[in-house]
């Protein structure tokens, strides 16, 4: 096969393998649906996304007849010899009978569409996965060749095959498209290409990040895929965190534990959540302001991160222009506070 044949069928793999997957007489159990979700992208995105899909239509009937057939690069590999890929997008299931349905669809009837790979990088002999994780984890379970086809593929095509497919798939949860995210930005992956990928806008990207740079991803793994929780809740979490190395430390320690009844990842984030930041049993009441004769001048509300004074009539607007122009001074008594506790 030429290298523009290869390369044909990079473009057009993806968006036929998820075609066949949801042609119930094709394949087993699909993987993908065909809705996109997602925020919107660009015009100018949209437009290079339609004009590549009428690129690959003219060829989609050649390909379709070279899986079918098991001709071209199609051929059974040893599971072993093939690696995820470098950009994961999934985190563990918290339901383990969905895959083990999937895998007995494959022990009985067969593994009808092949997963994509690539040849490794930088270990001789081995391969990669671009598309059909579950496929290859499931051969590998069952000690079987998983059928494959190889293709010519840069990591920059490969993260964006792997976007396309995302695109189209619903079970993907917001958290694991911000982990995708992520092992694009760490790869230097220009954003314009993981806006593509996503197909998301630089807003949305804009609030993966928010996340993921402030809560690290041995604490995102160690919650999981989280499919109830979606995007307002991760920043929540996020700017419970935000700053406190002691927060991230306690959210660990809480993860760590584990209780007598089996968990979801919901519940995980749930309990996290909670740890670090308490439901209130009520609003907390401000305390009063007053001068030495007893009269209010304003109330004062203070956390760990914030004081609030309220003013009090027109005496306790008097009071907080006092304070506002009392602040300088207090700033440097302070300074020479913390001066004078210096060994």
């Amino acid at each position: 096969m030429s290298k523009s044949s290869r390369k044909s069928i990079v473009a057009s793999f993806g968006l036929l393998s998820a075609e066949l997957e949801n042609n119930p007489t094709t394949d087993q159990q699909p993987e993908a649906t065909a809705q996109p979700s997602g925020n919107r992208v660009g015009a100018g995105v949209i437009g290079a996304a339609h004009r590549a899909i009428d690129d690959i239509r003219s060829e989609r009937d050649r390909l379709r007849a070279i899986v079918e057939s098991g001709g071209g690069s199609v051929r059974d590999l040893d599971p072993s010899l093939i690696d995820p890929s470098p950009y994961p997008d999934r985190l563990p299931d918290d339901d383990e009978m969905s895959f083990e349905a999937f895998k007995r669809s494959i022990e009985t009837e067969g593994q009808k569409v092949p997963v994509q790979i690539r040849k490794h990088p930088s270990l001789p002999g081995r391969y990669q996965i671009v598309y059909g994780h579950r496929r290859w984890l499931a051969a590998k379970q069952l000690r079987q060749p998983v059928r494959a086809i190889e293709v010519e593929i840069s990591d920059l095509d490969l993260v964006l095959a792997q976007g396309i497919e995302n695109a189209s798939r619903q079970d993907l949860t917001w958290i694991e498209r911000a982990l995708f995210a992520l092992r694009m930005d760490e790869a230097g992956i220009k954003p314009r290409y993981i806006y593509a990928a996503l197909s998301i806008e630089d807003a949305e990207l804009a609030r993966m990040r928010n996340v993921y740079r402030i809560i690290p991803v041995d604490i995102i793994e160690a919650i999981g895929r989280a499919p109830k929780i979606g995007r307002p809740r991760w920043l929540d979490l996020a700017k419970t965190v935000a700053g406190d190395s002691g927060t991230l430390d306690a959210l660990r320690a809480v993860l760590v534990r584990k209780g007598d009844v089996l968990e979801t990842s919901d519940q995980r984030f749930q309990r996290a959540l909670n740890a670090i930041k308490p439901a209130s049993s009520g609003r907390r009441e401000p305390s009063p302001i007053t001068d030495t004769s007893g009269t209010k001048l304003g109330a004062l509300l203070m956390s760990s991160k914030e004081v609030r004074i309220s003013a009090e009539g027109s005496l306790g607007i008097e009071f907080l222009k006092f304070v506002k122009a009392e602040l300088p001074a207090l700033t440097e008594r302070f300074a020479r506070l913390r001066e004078n506790e210096k060994p």
